[in-house]
């Protein structure tokens, strides 16, 4: 019988830089919440877990042993932990809408999903378990060794596999209407007079909720969760399907346009869509946002845009992880690491990459910014991570939130590593671009 449900990391985790520098893939938004929480929902519910007789799984995660100490913090889960029997091993980076089935006689196997066949899923035996390891799963070379010559087994229709950040934002539309149940329905906070649900059946607001007169919450094309202790300013519009977490903040006028999943204790204002904020960001003020997705603890200040289609109407590249990714789509924004700000109207052009705790002033930004540095008109400046961390501490403060040990030694550890990523981006920018998996 399988006694575990690992949820691990891959090696495919430096495509999503900036997003993942002090967060494990499965942190990840998409839809109306991360992907290691659907997933555990999945292992909790009787009839689509396994094994069949619907005895709980034991959940666990496998991640960089940099984040380990944080990972473990935020979800509460055991991290890392070496493998004592039957498990199984999902890719974090998975949207998972059903776990695959095991039999009880069944040997090892490995799940792979569309054309190219791309592990997503490891059933291990107790001969496998007792050779796998966070770090193995971690080196590409090293996994095709440890699971060479085990059977396939095609699941492409149990998962979608997100391999890059525009990934994240393209999925997001359609899981949000995926996420959504009827029985969600209902308003437990409070409405003014004058404000307008269109379809209140596919509308939910939580306990404590503000809705303020002269809102409207269009639920005609899809469903609007907005969570507990929301305020929503009035003259603002919200279309669905949309999410909004618990403690956001909607200022007057704003419009949240269809695709857009806005992460707990954020302010939001101006205009934004089909984009995903992370949580406890600023965007409070008019502005656009779109097709983007934005880390934590991020500012944009007043009037700050972003370019999401160019004037040729072609296909948009991104600079990752050392290359120019052409991500072969008409629709991308823009990707802001954790603790980063951006200064009054700054323009941002398709496909900016911003990297980990940077600040911009530039009018006109250029399309790649490195972590840690300050730019303003034509000069770019680097500062180091115990400045960066004095701010991220104060900033941490106005929402009332202390940086724990392991989250300030994990800030301070991502300069190295994002210098060495970046150095290699700025390099490559210009070189040809690779072509991200079908």
């Amino acid at each position: 019988m399988v006694k575990r449900l690992i949820v691990y990391e891959d090696a495919v985790w430096q495509q999503l830089l900036p997003l993942v520098y002090v967060r494990a893939v499965f942190q990840l938004l998409c839809g109306s919440t991360d992907l290691l929480t659907r997933i555990c929902r999945l292992a909790e519910t009787p009839g689509r877990a396994i094994p069949a007789n619907g005895t709980p799984l034991v959940t666990e995660v496998w991640c960089r042993p940099l984040l380990a100490d944080v990972v473990a913090q935020q979800t509460g889960l055991p991290v890392n932990g070496a493998l004592d029997g039957k498990s199984l091993l999902l890719n974090g980076r998975g949207v998972w809408h059903s776990l695959p089935e095991t039999e009880a006689h069944e040997s090892a196997w490995v799940g792979t999903a569309g054309p190219q066949h791309r592990v997503v899923c490891i059933f291990a035996d107790t001969a496998l378990a007792a050779r796998l390891t966070p770090e193995i799963l971690l080196d590409e070379l090293q996994t095709r060794a440890a699971l060479a010559g085990l059977p396939r087994r095609d699941v492409t229709e149990r998962v979608t596999l997100l391999d890059w950040p525009w990934d994240f934002v393209d999925a997001n539309e359609d899981q949000l209407i995926a996420d959504w149940n009827d029985d969600l329905a209902g308003v437990a906070g409070t409405v003014a007079d004058g404000s307008h649900l269109v379809n209140p059946g596919g509308v939910h607001i939580g306990w404590g909720t503000r809705i303020k007169p002269c809102v409207v919450i269009d639920a005609e094309d899809g469903p609007v969760w907005i969570g507990d202790n929301v305020t929503i300013f009035p003259h603002s519009y919200i279309q669905g399907p949309a999410y909004i977490g618990d403690g956001c903040l909607i200022q007057p006028g704003a419009v949240v346009h269809a695709g857009t999943t806005i992460g707990r204790r954020s302010k939001v204002g101006g205009e934004i869509e089909a984009s995903i904020i992370q949580g406890f960001s600023n965007k409070q003020h008019d502005g656009f946002l779109g097709h983007s997705y934005v880390g934590s603890w991020v500012n944009l200040a007043a009037d700050c845009i972003n370019s999401d289609l160019k004037n040729t109407y072609g296909t948009i590249r991104v600079p990752i992880n050392g290359r120019d990714v052409e991500t072969g789509k008409m629709f991308v924004g823009m990707f802001v690491g954790d603790y980063s700000k951006a200064g009054i109207n700054v323009s941002f052009p398709t496909g900016a990459v911003i990297g980990f705790c940077s600040s911009v002033f530039a009018a006109r930004c250029p399309k790649f910014i490195p972590s840690f540095a300050w730019l303003d008109g034509d000069s770019v400046q680097r500062f180091d991570e115990q400045r960066g961390l004095s701010v991220a501490r104060k900033v941490m403060a106005r929402r009332q939130c202390v940086m724990t040990e392991a989250e300030e030694r994990l800030f301070l550890a991502v300069r190295r590593q994002a210098l060495a990523v970046e150095k290699q981006t700025m390099l490559n920018t210009h070189e040809t671009p690779l072509r991200p998996a079908s």
